[in-house]
């Protein structure tokens, strides 16, 4: 992977323009007010599926790298750059050339998969690791190899004996995050721990978490993989590669604390469950669930560390527009004790969840003295910080409202007391830059959109086209629409078909465009209407392309000669009557609508 691709896996394309454009939802998509023209009804829109943006008022459009060389006025090695700061990558370890490069993305999944079966095939030869996982949890075989269960042998170096052994580095792995630094040189990170991998979404392996098999107080029971290029562990989401298509089809995730819990529950047949490490909730963490549903519901202990968990995780949801609630477990339980003791217990928890904010003023109800001067200031001081944090004015009010009921004091006195710590204690809020608008031609910005809009119909509809057949790829102002028009009228059966898309590679993001661009235009029209609308569209810009043309002849007439003149009127006429040819299938379209 490379630099553009990194940036692109660490920041969402809605957070890169939500600097700079007030974004709100549009059901998949954001919408905002265009920063490069002055309209009052908004018309741009970002896609976080598709990573790209396309403002209807201009014609622009594309990814976030484009945007940023839009509003900032930078080419596109200054956009990555910029970008690459913003995400917190260091772009010189992208650098090719004089000794430089990063490490090999590649090469690390490959040692990581090679260490995952390593240590699989330990596991099936050590009996502490094998009881543990077979008789202690309960575990299927099934479940084991699903997910990847291994064990890492307490030698001292036998992973990095064996990898080497295989052909990796010592740099190699150690960027992995498979080696430290021992007193008498490099040895294994991981010694007698059960080993369970780390997996993307997509299900290659990331890094590891290590669980301690033996009873030693002064080593941690858990450890993970530590920060490398592939493991980030504020954004890593446990069990996600495997939870996902269910939490498509069920319409919500649970957030469990511990990775073996996520295990258990998948085991028993829940699979909408995923795991981030501990009870460190993130931004990121909560974005990439939203891609999937707006209903996150959390398995977290009501211990003190999960209550902190909870203050945390609101405002964030709050900012991500997303519904967070609270799973409410019997005392001293967790996922896996009830699925244990009944299946059924666990699938009837998950259904029983209270919105977070409200889960957590009862909890402070029950432990705070409400009815006391110091109960009232202690349960104000705690909760006015997260509802402050909330983005939403009419669910802030609503909960200041409730606060000043609960503790019986006027909200007047608490929004008193808000306004005092507001200034001190205000949530970092996104900048908003305004872009000073663009002069744009309109005749040249009405002839691009018409491009766009028609060549998007004949893209998602191979019936319309047809319409390709009598024009050319003059027609066409920019380098991208020429390229896909010449395309589709070379391959009028295109469908979209994994290896036709190779062949378009140079043209994604164009085709992304056009495909939002249909989706917001056109989506659920019937067949003959959208016949009539490509017809038209057709029409409109061989209209535009013989106006300029006829433009183009007229000047050349002031200095032409008689022989010169002929060819030109020759010309004007073939212009007109493919105009006219145009406009009659256009008049029988609208006939047959």
């Amino acid at each position: 992977m490379d630099a553009v691709e990194e940036v692109k896996g660490r920041l969402s394309i809605e957070d890169v323009v939500g600097e700079y454009v007030q974004l709100k939802r549009a059901g998949r998509n954001w919408k905002g007010l265009s920063p490069f023209s002055n309209e009052r009804t908004p018309s741009f829109m970002v896609s976080p599926d598709k990573q790209i943006w396309h403002d209807f008022s201009s014609g622009k459009g594309g990814n976030m790298f484009s945007f940023i060389m839009e509003v900032e006025g930078l080419d596109f090695k200054g956009a990555l750059e910029l970008l690459a700061r913003k995400a917190g990558i260091d772009i010189e370890q992208f650098r090719t050339g004089a000794g430089r490069g990063g490490p090999n993305k590649e090469r690390l999944h490959e040692l990581l998969d090679l260490s995952t079966k390593f240590y699989q095939v330990q596991f099936s030869k050590h009996k502490v690791a094998l009881e543990y996982v077979f008789k202690q949890r309960q575990f299927t075989k099934e479940t084991a190899l699903e997910w990847k269960l291994g064990y890492s042998p307490n030698t001292g170096t036998a992973l990095v004996d064996y990898a080497k052994g295989k052909g990796f580095t010592d740099e190699e792995i150690k960027q992995a995050g498979l080696s430290a630094q021992r007193y008498r040189g490099i040895g294994d990170m991981f010694r007698g721990r059960l080993m369970i991998p780390l997996q993307d979404a997509q299900g290659r392996i990331i890094g590891f978490t290590a669980r301690l098999l033996v009873d030693d107080p002064d080593a941690p029971k858990y450890i993970n993989t530590p920060q490398t290029v592939l493991y980030d562990k504020s954004r890593h989401i446990y069990g996600l590669h495997l939870a996902k298509e269910t939490i498509r089809k069920t319409k919500f995730v649970v957030l469990a604390e511990g990775n073996l819990d996520v295990i258990a529950s998948h085991q028993a047949g829940v699979r909408q469950v995923v795991a981030t490490a501990g009870t460190a909730l993130t931004e990121p963490h909560l974005k990439a669930l939203s891609r999937f549903t707006g209903d996150i519901r959390l398995s977290f202990d009501a211990d003190k560390a999960g209550i902190a968990a909870t203050e945390r995780a609101i405002p964030i949801a709050s900012r991500v527009k997303v519904s967070l609630s609270i799973i409410d477990i019997p005392s001293g339980k967790d996922p896996d004790d009830l699925i244990k003791q009944d299946p059924k217990l666990w699938e009837e928890a998950i259904t029983k969840h209270q919105y977070a904010l409200d889960w957590l003023m009862e909890r402070y109800e029950k432990l705070l003295d409400i009815k006391s001067a110091q109960g009232k200031r202690e349960f104000s001081d705690i909760l006015l910080p997260v509802v402050r944090a909330l983005n939403d004015d009419v669910e802030r009010d609503h909960y200041m409202e409730t606060i000043a009921k609960t503790i019986g004091v006027s909200k007047d006195a608490l929004g008193k007391k808000l306004d005092k710590t507001e200034s001190m204690n205000a949530p970092q809020r996104r900048r908003q830059v305004k872009v000073t608008p663009q002069q744009i031609d309109k005749h040249a910005l009405e002839f691009q959109k018409t491009q766009d809009q028609f060549l998007c119909l004949v893209l998602l509809r191979t019936t319309l086209r047809e319409l390709l057949d009598i024009l050319t790829e003059d027609m066409f102002q920019r380098e991208p629409a020429r390229e896909l028009f010449s395309y589709l009228k070379a391959h009028p059966d295109f469908k979209g078909k994994p290896e036709e898309v190779k062949e378009l590679q140079n043209l994604a993001d164009y085709v992304k465009i056009e495909t939002l661009l249909y989706e917001e235009l056109y989506q659920g029209l019937e067949l003959n209407e959208l016949h009539y609308e490509a017809t038209r569209l057709q029409a409109r810009l061989i209209e535009q392309y013989v106006k300029t043309k006829k433009q183009s002849l007229s000047e050349q007439f002031e200095t032409a000669d008689e022989a010169a003149i002929h060819a030109l009127l020759t010309e004007v006429k073939q212009y007109d009557e493919l105009l006219n040819r145009v406009k009659g299938g256009a008049a029988r379209a609208q006939e047959e609508r």
